[in-house]
């Protein structure tokens, strides 16, 4: 069985592998699922403001060890352009859907390791908030959960909330209700949510998941 090794933006991130996703994956005997923050610098961890320290990360890690499968779980929503493999060419593409799959097979092919799996959240982390209204119901008032439903029931896959300035999903939550914070809120809503919701509204997500259990499992 091969470790794996999520590389994340943030601690919401961090926490949503650990607490959410983690767990699910022990189901598939995959025992050692480890997040780890982008380094952007010196003594700092977190944020993805430059493609360079994201993939520095990924060769390390690779260089590091053999039994290993290494993916990102980074977002689509302001993406740093600069430096990322093929940028130009990918977000000439029309749509989103077709733009990630672009970004994320040049990332492949720019590292060229089969151990290595992209993967880029469409359109942000925030977006499996709206898998359900579940967290919504347990955390927020009356009017937001309403204000929440109404985005819910008008997007069959909550990955297709656009990523707008004002229409992101992490706007849209600010919107509903000033007081949220991602870092606390998110990972607590994620969890009142659970995975099989999140796996069931989110086909993107799912299908990363997925591919995360074949790859580990590989060559038993």
């Amino acid at each position: 069985m091969k470790r794996l090794i999520i590389i994340v933006e943030g601690e919401t991130e961090e926490a949503f592998v650990k607490d959410v996703l983690g767990p699910y994956l022990l189901r598939f005997q995959i025992f050692d699922v480890r997040p780890i923050r982008i380094k952007t610098s010196a003594g700092q961890k977190g944020g993805f403001v430059n493609y360079v320290h994201l993939k520095n990360d990924v060769h390390r890690i690779l260089k590091s060890e053999k039994e290993v499968v290494v993916s990102t779980f980074v977002d689509f929503f302001r993406l740093p352009k600069k430096y990322f493999p093929k940028s130009e060419e990918c977000f000439e593409m029309i749509g989103s859907d077709a733009i990630i799959d672009c970004l994320e097979e040049a990332m492949a092919g720019q590292i060229n390791d089969e151990r290595f799996l992209p993967y880029i959240q469409k359109h942000e982390f925030e977006a499996l908030l709206f898998a359900s209204n579940k967290g919504f119901e347990k955390y927020f008032d009356k009017t937001s959960c309403e204000e929440a439903n109404e985005i819910i029931t008008k997007f069959d896959n909550p990955e297709d909330i656009n990523s707008t300035a004002n229409g992101a999903p992490s706007k849209r939550l600010v919107a509903i209700d000033p007081t949220f914070e991602k870092d606390s809120d998110g990972i607590i809503m994620a969890l009142e949510i659970g995975i099989e919701t999140i796996l069931q509204k989110c086909p993107r997500f799912a299908a990363w998941a997925q591919q995360l259990i074949d790859k580990t499992q590989a060559d038993q």
